[in-house]
């Protein structure tokens, strides 16, 4: 169960830091592994990430870098200097190997994010994409490996076919996951936990399904039973 609880990513989608503070005591010993997000960090969230790393945290932050190369290469030496475990950019080809060279030599882990798993293929048409989500997901993930990243994020729905392009070594971390019987909420692109893990995920995100649960702590052993039965 150790393992398994390593692979589980509760986002900390809360409005304040106090929250957050409240949502990791509740969790504690059962949950690792913390993603912090736009909300959060504009509310005081990246000096909690760096007292959650203090604390032996793992930490990942959700900052979808995407700006010239420059600039996101000066923005992930800082954050490597956090000792944060994984940060997430946008995988256009010039900024993920900017960013790769900025992190060698750190243990940051680098996850490419291919398409949103809040957005369907009239999302991506209206946005301008001339691909479908799987065809774009795939693309990128191609691309994130040959900048050499260290991982993707994506629908569990790809995941598999991600995990034939990628290999067994990078990691495959996957949002909108959704328990059995559980609301998609704003997510079109869903998977339960054990479909996700057996379809290749490395580590899954999951926010809503424990932060919003009257019992947080029994809402993540229950993920991380299901994790462990696949």
């Amino acid at each position: 169960m150790t393992a398994i609880s390593e692979r589980l990513i509760v986002g900390l989608d809360l409005p304040t830091v106090a929250e957050a503070e409240q949502a990791v005591r509740q969790l504690d010993g059962v949950a690792n592994f913390y993603k912090i997000g736009y909300r959060l960090v504009f509310s005081g969230g990246l000096e909690f990430a760096r007292d959650l790393v203090r604390d032996g945290k793992q930490v990942f932050l959700d900052m979808k870098l995407l700006d010239i190369d420059n600039t996101v290469a000066e923005g992930v030496e800082n954050v490597a200097r956090m000792g944060v475990s994984m940060l997430t950019l946008h995988a256009y080809p010039k900024a993920m190997r900017a960013a790769v060279a900025a992190a060698r030599g750190s243990g940051l882990t680098l996850l490419g994010v291919t398409v949103l798993t809040s957005m369907d293929e009239q999302d991506l048409q209206d946005a301008g994409y001339e691909y479908d989500p799987h065809t774009l997901v795939l693309r990128r993930a191609e691309q994130a490996l040959q900048a050499g990243m260290g991982g993707i994020v994506c629908s569990a729905a790809e995941a598999a076919a991600v995990r034939k392009i990628v290999g067994p070594d990078m990691a495959i971390v996957t949002p909108g996951i959704r328990p059995a019987g559980a609301e998609r909420g704003d997510q079109k692109r869903v998977m339960t936990p054990s479909d996700a893990l057996r379809a290749g995920a490395s580590h899954l995100v999951v926010a809503r399904p424990i932060i919003g649960a009257p019992d947080r702590r029994e809402a993540a052993q229950a993920i991380l039973a299901e994790m462990a039965a696949a």
